[in-house]
């Protein structure tokens, strides 16, 4: 279907021949447009409008605060998971690395204070002979047991393997003795003929990259060796 818009030129036809003039008519001459392409121009209009830059930096700007919450959240999540596993691996290491010497010295029947960290335990053999067993705090810092509490079989000087009980514990880390309990006063021991009791302080530590550092700290209880003969 064809749509016709007017539109009018005006022509005019002299008369011909002799010097008889004919009047001059006017008349219409109408040129039909397609309706289909007047709604393809529209359309291709509409098809290719560009947005405006006000509503680029809207969009821009929403689009950030929603990528920085997202970033903020993924981020406090991943650190609450790290301290969560950093407290649960130092309380389970602590407690077993404590475990394992309170072992021992339940069941040493003498032992050598080297220093205030470092013990060496005797303990019984199934021939009834002893075997030392030395506990003690590497302050070292090149050393495969460097800021760690270790167990090694042998005296303080032993090249034996060393087995590493507690990792990254503080340099305060401590050994104290004690005799048996008594009703009134101190009862520190002085020297290892006196010594019937042993206890532990210890502080642990692991720290991530981009997180603060979880600490574990502990006392330990006194451990009784209940085979040693005492002097008071």
């Amino acid at each position: 279907m064809t749509i016709s818009t007017p539109r009018t030129e005006r022509r005019t036809v002299a008369g011909s021949g002799g010097g008889a003039r004919c009047p001059r008519r006017a008349f219409r001459i109408t040129v039909p447009l397609q309706a289909s392409a007047l709604r393809a121009t529209r359309s291709t209009s509409q098809r290719f409008r560009a947005f405006t830059l006000t509503e680029l930096l809207v969009a821009s700007t929403l689009s950030l605060l929603v990528l920085a919450g997202v970033l903020s959240a993924f981020v406090m999540i991943g650190r609450s998971g790290y301290l969560a596993s950093a407290y649960s691996e130092l309380e389970n290491e602590t407690r077993r690395g404590l475990q394992v010497f309170g072992d021992d010295a339940r069941r040493a029947v003498d032992l050598q204070w080297n220093s205030a960290q470092s013990v060496t335990l005797r303990l019984p053999t199934a021939t009834g002979a002893t075997v030392p067993v030395t506990y003690a705090y590497d302050g070292a810092r090149h050393t495969a047991t460097a800021g760690c509490f270790y167990r090694v079989v042998g005296e303080a000087a032993s090249t034996n393997p060393r087995l590493i009980l507690v990792r990254r514990v503080a340099s305060d880390f401590a050994f104290q003795r004690f005799k048996l309990e008594t009703a009134h006063g101190d009862n520190l021991a002085s020297s290892d003929l006196e010594t019937k009791q042993l206890q532990v302080t210890l502080r642990a530590s692991r720290a991530g990259a981009t997180t603060v550092a979880a600490n574990q700290s502990a006392l330990s209880a006194r451990y009784v060796l209940r085979n040693k003969r005492v002097s008071n």
